[in-house]
């Protein structure tokens, strides 16, 4: 299991994707070294109890940073929190 943070969301100058979320992944900082991470799955805890799960679909960027899809969007005080990799 490794450690993440959840940066933001995915989105363009007027748009804004909730579903699609970007992770920087710790000891990460390469485009080649975060492709080995597409496919996993990604988890987040909320302080209740309430777990919500994606999964990684692609890079973003050349400095190692991921995109990740939920089915359902995480909540906006969730950016900066930390979510799980398995």
């Amino acid at each position: 299991m490794e450690k993440a943070v959840f940066m933001g969301y995915r989105g363009g100058l007027h748009t804004q994707r909730n579903k699609q979320i970007l992770l920087t992944i710790e000891h990460v900082d390469t485009r080649d070294t975060a492709a080995q991470y597409i496919g996993r799955n990604v988890l987040w805890r909320s302080p209740t109890g309430t777990v919500l799960r994606g999964k990684i679909t692609g890079v973003h960027g050349r400095r190692g940073v991921v995109r990740a899809r939920f089915k359902k969007g995480l909540p906006g005080y969730v950016v900066g929190a930390e979510v799980e990799i398995h």
